[in-house]
């Protein structure tokens, strides 16, 4: 290390157990952390301020604004842009002395193993089971630490998985629950702070597991519950007759998420049923402020009272919100209580309209 190496890392170089072999042990680490959003923010704040010598980054999505309140990564002025590109100049600001990988992609069963392959240790910063689950196959096949952290509302897990033969996402939740039972946070909320907590020890244990320092949440899981302000731990125990996955499946049929194909409508579809005059309603779905600076049409009903208000409407109906989950979740949900393929969602970002 150069003296401005030893400068930039010197408070953690002067812990006890740490010094300088332990940041050389970050400094040769190449870390993949899957998202840029709620829990990427701080994960790769924290390994990029820690020196972690390469990080890689998967993200596909765009800022929006309701982002912001847990995103912490990004600025107002950025709403519309690239996550990913974001995150990339945001850690270079922050330490221009690291590698920084960007993969401008969504994880699938396509690309997972290849991307994965070339990382010492991944860390899960997504928001769905169908991923969580690629993600933990990937990494038991490639033989990588995975290290796993999720929230909700305001309760918060997190733990690592596949360390040296121990317990696996699978081990922990061998099947998924049903899709009804899997809210997102547009859907159900989330307490921003709660993001950089979980966040925060996700990197505290990637750190852990690259330098040997400590015990790791191996074989265990960690519980967090901000209104109580409660930890707690639960043993996981690593399942021998459990099957190993040896190559990668359809995640979302495993999770039983029937096919988006017929639910979303393209930015060239859209285009193409306003040029034909096809007869639909356009909603809105996102808060009023959203609406108001910036919208595509329509009216502005926010998610939470649509369902009150849907049945005023008749024929086929439109969503749309920010980034197109929102809008997706709201046209599923109306589908399957009304019986009826009369409601659609825009796929995409709102700036591809």
């Amino acid at each position: 290390m150069n003296a401005e190496d030893l400068n930039r890392y010197s408070r953690q170089i002067k812990l006890p157990g740490f010094g300088i072999s332990a940041q050389e042990k970050l400094q040769k680490a190449r870390v993949l952390i899957i998202g840029c959003g709620g829990l990427g923010s701080p994960i790769s704040l924290y390994l990029a301020a820690a020196g972690v010598g390469t990080l890689g980054l998967v993200e596909f999505d765009n800022i929006d604004l309701s982002n912001l309140q847990r995103q912490i990564i990004f600025t107002s002025n950025q709403t519309g842009e690239s996550k990913l590109d974001a995150t990339v100049i945001r850690l270079k600001e922050l330490n221009p002395t690291i590698t920084i990988e960007p993969h401008k992609a969504q994880i699938s069963a396509k690309n997972a193993l290849e991307i994965i392959d070339i990382y010492d240790v991944v860390v899960d910063g997504s928001d769905n089971f169908p991923t969580r689950y690629l993600i933990n196959d990937a990494c038991e096949i490639l033989n990588k630490p995975l290290v796993y952290g999720a929230i909700f509302q305001y309760e918060g897990q997190a733990a690592v998985f596949n360390l040296n033969g121990s317990a696996t996402y699978r081990d922990m939740f061998p099947t998924p629950p049903p899709p009804e039972m899997a809210p997102n946070c547009a859907e159900s909320g989330v307490l921003g702070s709660l993001a950089g907590i979980v966040g925060s020890i996700q990197a505290n244990e990637t750190i852990k597991i690259i330098t040997g320092l400590g015990k790791p949440l191996s074989n265990q899981l960690l519980l967090l519950d901000t209104l109580e302000m409660s930890f707690r731990k639960i043993k996981i125990k690593p399942d021998a007759e459990r099957q190993k996955p040896t190559s990668l499946i359809d995640y979302d049929v495993f999770c039983g998420i029937t096919s988006n194909s017929e639910i979303e409508i393209s930015p060239e579809e859209f285009i193409e049923m306003k040029s034909q005059n096809d007869s639909f309603t356009l909603i809105d779905i996102r808060e009023e402020y959203e609406h108001e600076a910036f919208n595509i049409g329509g009216i502005n009903i926010p998610m939470e009272e649509v369902l009150e208000q849907i049945d005023t409407f008749s024929g086929k109906i439109v969503f749309y919100c920010g980034s197109g989950q929102r809008a997706k979740a709201i046209a599923k949900k109306l589908r399957k209580s009304h019986n009826e393929d009369r409601f659609y969602a825009l796929k995409g970002n709102l700036n591809l309209f």
